[in-house]
């Protein structure tokens, strides 16, 4: 069963407090980073740990739940519900299987098509809980590990919904045993030009362990090294058998030259991955315009030799004469009679 926090008088009189200043100092201005879509209430996990159900861990602040144990293992633990208005909220729980989008994020599957870990996730009665106006429930919950579980990592998620809106709490769940580290790098394409080129890859999980890559960007031209990208982390969680599509911005791309590509991939554990591609990098635009300037020169000379051939044409008659005029060019001078021609006579 959930379990209710009023909160305490002092807390209330400091929100009276705080709205007689905001009256004094004129009308609220609106928060940055809220929606007009929050639903009036936040999930996380509770202060704590998860634990067996034979005995309990030290309490801490967590941004998920981090769950660990042997395959045919029931771990136990707590979401924090609360409610931020004056009026009541009834949430329903439920658990989901996570996964990467195509792009990297992590998301969850709706209900009906849960059949890995989060299904294996159970509020048991307190599946739905109202929450009274200003006030915070802590609600339990199970993971039952079946048996026959592979090890490695399970991503899940525990699922908060009301009216449409829904908020997920990750789960991040290791069953025992041998685990592997291991991924690869796929279709490899360069796109774009100049300042705007990026390298295009596909990064699979091949392992069993969810992934923190880190990307490194090499190149070689037919001048030489050309810059590319040091080590980097990557901003995805690759989970296990999941497959997602990246680019990685490469400002230093050359602006004319044959380049080929190699991009490397890690992650703790030993994986490493490594993927290319060859590309050309050809100003397109200054060639067109240098093609477009030697097609009108060849164009404007063509023209005038066509236009000094016509000329020539109309101011000189046929046989070079000139009409009215006798022709002073002289004409062949017959040999003497006794001219030696190296002929006998």
């Amino acid at each position: 069963m959930p379990v209710l926090h009023a909160p305490h008088r002092l807390k209330r009189a400091g929100l009276i407090l705080l709205a007689a200043t905001a009256l004094y100092a004129g009308p609220a201005q609106p928060a940055y980073g809220a929606t007009a879509d929050e639903p009036g209430w936040t999930a996380e996990p509770a202060a704590g740990q998860a634990v067996p159900r034979t005995g309990a861990r030290p309490y801490s602040t967590r941004p998920y739940f981090y769950m660990a144990g042997t395959a045919g293992t029931v771990l136990e633990d707590h979401l924090a519900l609360a409610n931020t208005t004056d009026r009541e909220h009834t949430v329903t729980l439920r658990g989901a299987d996570a996964y990467n989008t195509a792009g990297g994020a992590f998301a969850v599957r709706p209900a009906a098509a849960s059949t890995g870990a989060g299904a294996w996730i159970s509020f048991g009665a307190g599946a739905t809980v109202k929450i009274p106006p200003h006030t915070r429930a802590v609600v339990p919950f199970t993971v039952t590990v079946p048996p026959s579980s592979p090890p490695g990592d399970h991503p899940a998620a525990v699922v908060a919904t009301e009216a449409g809106r829904e908020v997920g709490v990750r789960v991040h769940l290791r069953v025992g045993g041998p685990t592997l580290a291991a991924l690869t790098v796929e279709d490899v394409a360069v796109r774009g030009r100049g300042a705007a080129a990026v390298v295009a890859y596909t990064l699979v999980n091949r392992g069993n362990v969810a992934l923190a890559p880190e990307l490194s960007l090499r190149a070689e031209g037919r001048f030489g090294e050309v810059p590319g990208r040091g080590a980097r982390a990557l901003p995805v969680e690759l989970l296990p058998g999941q497959r997602v599509e990246l680019t990685e911005p490469w400002p230093g791309a050359p602006v004319l030259d044959r380049v080929r590509v190699s991009v490397t991939v890690t992650a703790p554990g030993g994986a490493r991955a490594e993927g290319s591609a060859s590309a050309w990098f050809v100003p397109w635009r200054a060639a067109g315009w240098t093609g477009l300037g030697l097609l009108g020169l060849g164009g404007t000379t063509l023209a005038a030799l066509f236009l000094v051939r016509g000329r020539r044409t109309r101011q000189d008659p046929p046989g070079g004469e000139v009409p009215g005029e006798t022709s002073a060019r002289p004409g062949p001078t017959p040999a003497p009679e006794h001219e030696l021609t190296g002929a006998s006579r």
